[in-house]
This record gives structure tokens, C-alpha cells and sequence, in this order.
């Protein structure tokens, strides 16, 4: 009995601990961020969103804190905090992806980026089995370079006939939102809709972590 009451107990700290801090004594919100760090954070209410190069919709701008919190989960992503700023996410684009196919863009490396497949289950399970996760419809048809380096017109060409697409099976087909962690300039996402709109697939835009702010002009 008492090794039960521990763990339950144990299961009650920890549930209420911040999922980005984890402190168990600050205010939190309903998804389990606390004040502070929604405030260091800057998520605006109703995220960010945006029609170019695509449709799409992400939590903030890719600076700050964000920036720094994200960076720390591609080697070592904590589920409960994705869960949580999915469902943040989610709250911004709640009807859009009612009914949709959520797709995470696909990783050539065999080791490459755990949080665009880690994004779309958490979004299906915010949105309570309404979206649907489809990894298979999208893959990577060759390796391409590193994008960190290389600016806008360089990532188009690096990505251009970088993915194939399976044939759409389903008539009338599903809306698809491509799902990924940063938005930056869209060479990717554009390329991976490219492959599955002619495949037959009617791509919605992207959803995403966060957007990299334009560049200032010089």
C-alpha cells in the first residue's frame, strides 16, 4: 500500500512541474507551461502565420528563448514539453486540421531530426484522433547538403527533386499539412509539396515550432 501511495504521489509532483523548466511551484497554463516561461518564451496568442513561399502556421518567431529551448530538444527531445507546445499549436490551427492528414518531412540521415515525427503525433493526439498522422506518403529520393550554410536560391537547388510521393489512393483525398520544427525559407517544405501535389495529394501548407524571422535589410 505504501509503495503504491509513493508513486502515485511521486506521479503528482512531477505532473506538476513546468514542462519547459520544471518548476513545480510556478502558475501554470492548461498545457503545462507556467507563466514565466510562456512570458521568456514569447508565444503570442494565436501564433504566428503566413502565405509565403507556402501556407503556413507556427507558435512564434525562431529567436530568443524559443530559439535556445528548441535547439536543446533535436538531440534530446522531452516528450511532455513537445506535447505541450503542440498543443499550443493545435489551438491556433484547430480547424484547419480537422479531418487533415498530418505528414512530418522525412530526414534523409538515418540519425536525422527527431521532432517533425515527435510534432505530428502530438498534434494527432491534440486534436483527438481529428487528424490523422501519414508518414508514408513522403520520402527522401537522395541525400542533399546541410541547409544551415547556404542561402535562399542555393536551398532550392539543393532541394529540388529531393522527395517522392506515393500515388493517392483516396478520391475525394484528404487535406495534408506537412508538419516540421523550423520554418526558415521553405525550400524544403516547398520541394516535399511539390512531390506530393503531383502525386495527387492536396497539400494545405506547413505547420511548424517556430519561423525564422526575414532577414533586416542591409
Amino acid at each position: 500500500m505504501w509503495s503504491t501511495l509513493w508513486r502515485q504521489s511521486l506521479e503528482l509532483i512531477s505532473a506538476a512541474r513546468c514542462c519547459a523548466c520544471g518548476d513545480a511551484c510556478a502558475p501554470k497554463s492548461s498545457d503545462g507551461l507556467c507563466e514565466r516561461c510562456l512570458n521568456e518564451l514569447a508565444l503570442p496568442e494565436g501564433g504566428v502565420q503566413g502565405d509565403q513561399p507556402l501556407l503556413w502556421c507556427a507558435l512564434a518567431p525562431y529567436r530568443g528563448q524559443l530559439r535556445m529551448l528548441l535547439l536543446r530538444q533535436r538531440p534530446t527531445p522531452d516528450a511532455a514539453l513537445i506535447a505541450a507546445l503542440a498543443a499550443r499549436l493545435h489551438g491556433c490551427c484547430a480547424s484547419a486540421v480537422a479531418g487533415a492528414l498530418l505528414l512530418p518531412v522525412p530526414s534523409w540521415k538515418r540519425a536525422g531530426n527527431p521532432l517533425p515525427l515527435l510534432l505530428a503525433r502530438a498534434l494527432v493526439a491534440a486534436s483527438a484522433g481529428q487528424a490523422q498522422l501519414a508518414p508514408q506518403l513522403l520520402q527522401r529520393s537522395r541525400p542533399t547538403l546541410g541547409q544551415h550554410h547556404l542561402g535562399r536560391s542555393l536551398r532550392a537547388r539543393n532541394l529540388q527533386g529531393a522527395f517522392t510521393a506515393q500515388a493517392c489512393a483516396q478520391q475525394p483525398a484528404r487535406p495534408l499539412w506537412l508538419v516540421d520544427d523550423i520554418l526558415t525559407t521553405g525550400a524544403t517544405a516547398c520541394s516535399a509539396a511539390e512531390a506530393l501535389q503531383a502525386a495527387g495529394h492536396p497539400v494545405q501548407g506547413l505547420l511548424a515550432l517556430a519561423r525564422t524571422p526575414a532577414a533586416a535589410p542591409r
